[in-house]
């Protein structure tokens, strides 16, 4: 008697418009990635993400986000997503069914080291500590959530003399109406809650 074989989830893949034009977000019943990651190049993509190398495959494809169950596309600008948004969904789905690698192993802590070397996360002054722990603490409540709908990430970069910059990854790295938001959403609310904030800027992830 054979033994029976255990049924594979089925994989499930639907499209979301983000704010940015240039860029689509491919949302998965599949967990990819526990965390964030961001594949400019192919020639990063080719050290660390099987998935990413694989769409860099693809002529239009100009970068690429993974986080959680989802991937950001962000396309050549040349290109109309009516003629290449089919061809990168049916890819997706049918590079998860195989369960295939997405991103490899090691990635997070890699980045973490990255970041440590280079003090991103430490770019402010000593006397400055508590007011960026409370920085950190609103973006990731109140700006992160909201970010990430739209297929993007937000991380604190610095903060110097009242001006605290951010890194904006995913669809808001480049979208036309992230300005706006940065400006109208993120800095007012900061200001709004500490008035030791003068300004929020942004620097492209």
């Amino acid at each position: 008697m054979s033994q029976p074989t255990a049924t594979k989830r089925p994989v499930l893949l639907y499209t979301e418009q983000t704010p940015n034009p240039e860029t689509l977000k491919y949302v998965t019943n599949k967990m990819m990635y526990s965390g964030t990651a961001e594949f400019k190049t192919p020639e990063f993509a080719a050290e660390w993400s099987p998935l990413a190398t694989a769409l860099y495959e693809f002529p239009y494809v100009k970068n690429v986000y993974i986080a959680n169950n989802y991937v950001t596309i962000t396309k050549e600008f040349n290109y109309s997503w009516d003629d290449i948004m089919l061809k990168i969904k049916e890819f997706i789905k049918g590079y998860l069914e195989e369960d295939k690698p997405v991103v490899n192993e090691g990635f997070a802590e890699a980045m973490a080291k990255l970041e440590a070397e280079r003090g991103v996360a430490y770019d402010y002054d000593e006397d400055d500590a508590e007011t960026v722990k409370q920085i950190k603490e609103l973006i990731d409540t109140y700006v992160k959530p909201a970010v990430e709908m739209d297929g993007g990430n937000i991380e604190f970069k610095s903060y110097k003399e009242g001006v605290v910059t951010v890194i904006m990854q995913g669809a808001c790295s480049g979208c036309p109406s992230s300005t706006v938001t940065l400006k109208s959403g993120i800095e007012g609310m900061l200001k709004r809650m500490m008035p030791q904030v003068k300004e929020v800027v942004q620097e492209m992830g």
